[in-house]
């Protein structure tokens, strides 16, 4: 099983980013530019919950435009990956285990 996934994961001729999950919907990254793009989804998520909290004063609650900027950020940082990860990667599809006309 773990060969399977091995294999799988290094059959990459087309050079993806991206690679589709080999369980699930959705793309794990392969090459250093995906780990890269996931890094930086990453750095912009905690900076965006470090500024929120920030903004806050301790004991209240948060104002709307706090809100409106904090999802806002969230939003545009989710889109941004999912079409970096849909233009650099393999078209994503539902699977479970290795596609069949790939195990040997």
């Amino acid at each position: 099983m773990i060969k399977k996934y091995i294999d799988y994961l290094k059959d990459n001729p087309q050079g993806y980013w991206f690679k589709a999950r080999l369980y699930g919907w959705g793309w794990i990254p392969m090459k250093w530019q995906g780990w890269v793009v996931v890094a930086c989804f990453v750095v912009v998520l905690l900076l965006n919950g470090f500024y929120f909290d920030s903004k806050i004063p301790t004991g209240s609650d948060p104002r709307v435009v706090d809100l409106v900027i904090f999802f806002g950020v969230l939003l545009v940082s989710i889109t941004i990956l999912f079409s970096i990860c849909y233009k650099k990667g393999e078209k994503p599809r539902w699977q479970w285990g290795p596609p069949k006309d790939k195990i040997k």
